[in-house]
Formats: structure tokens, sequence, C-alpha cells
């Protein structure tokens, strides 16, 4: 399962130009940005309270979801 896992995260690097450096796989859980998963299966709502200042947010209505491919990976797959 761990080697799974790692495959998926070499793969997503190797697709993502991240301005943070992937910061949110070597950072504590308190210092990853806050989102939640909605059962979309590429988006997780963004629950940082600027979510516009981030390339990776899509408005929607009244919320914004993130597109972060990581990001979603991480809420979704490892529940943080």
């Amino acid at each position: 399962m761990k080697e799974k896992v790692d495959n998926t995260i070499e793969s997503i690097m190797v697709q993502v130009s991240c301005p943070r450096n992937f910061t949110c796989l070597t950072s504590e859980s308190e210092d990853i940005c806050k989102a939640k998963d909605m059962g979309l299966d590429d988006y997780v709502e963004c629950l940082e309270p600027e979510p516009g200042l981030c390339r990776f947010s899509l408005p929607f209505g009244a919320t914004f979801f993130c597109k972060c491919k990581m990001r979603v990976y991480l809420c979704k797959k490892m529940r943080s």
C-alpha cells in the first residue's frame, strides 16, 4: 500500500508545478491548507480564510474549490 501511495505522489509531482515546492508533503498537518472532501473526484472544498489568493482555487458560488492534484489526493486518500 505504501508503495502505491509513493508512486501516486511521485506521479502527481511530475504533473504539477507547485509554487510552494510541495511543502504539504513535509509540513506538519497544521501547516497544510485546510480542505474538506465534498465527494467530487477532482476537487476538495477550500477552507482557507482567503482562498482567492491561491492559484489552485476555483470560485463556485459562495465557496471555493481546490484543484491542486496533490492537495486533493492528500485530502481524499490520506485524510489530511
